[in-house]
């Protein structure tokens, strides 16, 4: 597709993917390591307004990385003061027997929007059962489920969306595909397959960090990544792309504006109706975060 160079801006931008995150507390961090030394810092909503708000972005719907479940209180507690921060996604493992006294716990709280499982914490493979009671606990609260799995496990989600179909759910990181010019076969077949269940969108976040790198830094030009862009806009179509940063981990590629204007180009691109859905309206009917 030709990319506009000259594009109008969404009224709203809401992004779906930050982490936020405190390694000097007493307990530390479960995330990020010390040895990650590019994220191993205190990162705060104060630190996303500055790399954000130039660019007109100044709300978040925060998802958190750390496996122990009183963190998730720890950022519960920071939105109160911080009303960049309009929904929440937590951190609850299905396998855990206090899953759904924690589910019910956090649910109280209207910035509490869902939950996210990652392939690497959550057994998201073999029997489905565990997991499709947890997810319909998720539907009768109202809530989401975000989920960061390589393209490999979509088909499996797939059957796990289509035993419940009232759960909305969000994939992450465009589905993992890689870098954009050397995309896996089976990454579009999985991602067609996915994108026929009508409760799934899209979050088209992670781009520019799975991208190949030349010098610490991932190619900034729209036009490298309409591979993946224009692949995900073919299957998911207007209504179910969902923009996220996955700041600070995307610093990994670039800045917060590198990565914002490939995505701003291409969606903006489409008319202003297609970038108030991508960058705000998609995700209110999906997480349906809380206005402050």
């Amino acid at each position: 597709m030709a990319v506009a160079t000259e594009t109008p801006k969404p009224i709203r931008v809401i992004d779906t993917h930050t982490h936020f995150y405190d390694p000097t507390r007493p307990q530390g961090v479960p995330w990020p390591s010390e040895k990650t030394s590019s994220l191993y810092r205190k990162v705060m909503p104060t630190d996303f307004l500055a790399v954000a708000s130039p660019m007109g972005v100044r709300e978040t719907v925060v998802v958190e990385a750390s496996e122990w479940v009183e963190d998730n209180q720890w950022v519960l507690d920071l939105a109160e003061t911080n009303p960049s921060i309009v929904g929440f996604v937590g951190n609850l493992n299905p396998s855990d027997p206090k899953f759904k006294s924690h589910l019910i716990r956090f649910s109280k709280n209207p910035l509490f929007r869902g939950i996210r499982w990652r392939d690497n914490r959550v057994p998201l493979d073999g029997d489905l059962d565990p997991l499709i009671v947890a997810a319909k606990q998720l539907a009768d609260h109202d809530l989401e489920l975000d989920l960061n799995v390589p393209y490999t496990k979509l088909p499996l989600m797939h059957r796990l969306a289509q035993a419940v179909p009232d759960l909305r759910i969000v994939i992450n990181h465009a589905g993992r595909p890689g870098d954009p010019k050397a995309i896996p076969p089976n990454w579009k077949n999985n991602v067609a397959q996915i994108a026929k269940r009508p409760n799934v969108s899209m979050k088209v976040s992670g781009l520019i960090e799975q991208a190949k790198r030349e010098f610490g830094k991932s190619p900034t030009a729209t036009e490298y990544y309409l591979p993946v862009l224009d692949y995900l806009w073919d299957q998911f179509g207007e209504d179910r792309l969902i923009y996220g940063s996955n700041w600070p981990v995307s610093q990994r590629g670039g800045s917060y504006e590198s990565s914002y204007k490939v995505v701003d180009q291409y969606f903006s691109g489409k008319g202003h109706e297609v970038a108030e859905k991508y960058f705000w309206k998609n995700s209110l009917a999906v997480y349906r975060w809380i206005e402050r």
